[in-house]
């Protein structure tokens, strides 16, 4: 880990920040802090550890102002878990038969799609509860878990959105299931990298400042009304796509 104190500091809160925006909308996006977390560990798999680890810890924090507020689809999120974690784990296993950067641009190109199209005004924003049926659940789990095991992240950027389009799942209740879903796969994730090295410092250092963040966030989320936060969820997809398009690029 690079020990200067006001990078350090930059990177905490950075983390903050990145917790708060995540909190509020119901996603990690470990996406944005990954490229931070790289330049400051001992190697590029620490890091990777290290944010995955962070991503975790944000997740974790965050859902449980969800679930005291009672925003958390438990149906929907033992649906959605074990294939989540089930992706990731495979995903992890293959990475290295497939090209990162073309995965960061398929993702990148999917975030932006998604982002936009929360942000286009419609009669309903949500559908049915979960209007795809099990069978689609099981598949958007396995399928973004996969995609998060290839690229080292949990992508709940991406199954957020899916949740609110595909399944018609309420945006306020999908914020927290989204997150309580993020911290079982950024757990496995952490397991998955433990073996090749994980920076702790930086973990250490990344989850203390996004605990208060992802707290806050949290916090807000129930202030907003549906609009407005599908509103804020498609802003930050926005962002979350560019950067990492950019980067895989």
């Amino acid at each position: 880990m690079n020990d200067d104190p006001l990078l350090l500091t930059a990177f905490a809160l950075w983390c903050f920040t990145v917790a708060l925006a995540g909190g509020l909308a119901g996603l990690v996006l470990g996406n944005i802090r990954l490229p931070f977390a790289l330049a400051l560990a001992s190697s590029p798999a620490a890091g990777a550890g290290a944010n995955i680890g962070i991503s975790a810890v944000a997740a974790a924090t965050a859902s449980i102002s969800h679930i005291r507020a009672r925003r958390v689809d438990w149906r929907l999120f033992g649906w959605l878990v074990v294939p989540s974690v089930i992706g990731a784990v495979i995903g992890g296993i293959v990475s290295g038969e497939l090209s990162r950067d073309a995965l960061l641009i398929v993702i990148g190109v999917a975030l932006l799609y998604f982002g936009i199209d929360l942000l286009r005004p419609k009669p309903q924003a949500a559908g049915p509860p979960r209007q795809g049926g099990r069978g689609a659940t099981i598949g958007i789990g396995l399928g973004i878990g996969l995609l998060g095991g290839l690229v080292g992240l949990i992508l709940g950027s991406l199954r957020m959105p899916a949740m609110i389009r595909w399944l018609g799942e309420p945006p306020a209740r999908a914020v927290g299931t989204n997150l309580a879903v993020g911290f079982w796969v950024g757990m496995a994730g952490v397991v998955g990298h433990a073996p090749g090295g994980v920076d702790w410092g930086l973990l250490g250092i990344g989850a203390a400042a996004s605990i208060p963040g992802a707290l806050l966030g949290a916090r807000l989320t129930g202030r907003l009304s549906e609009r407005g936060l599908l509103r804020a969820v498609g802003c930050i997809l926005v962002v979350a796509g560019a950067v990492t398009l950019i980067e895989g690029l």
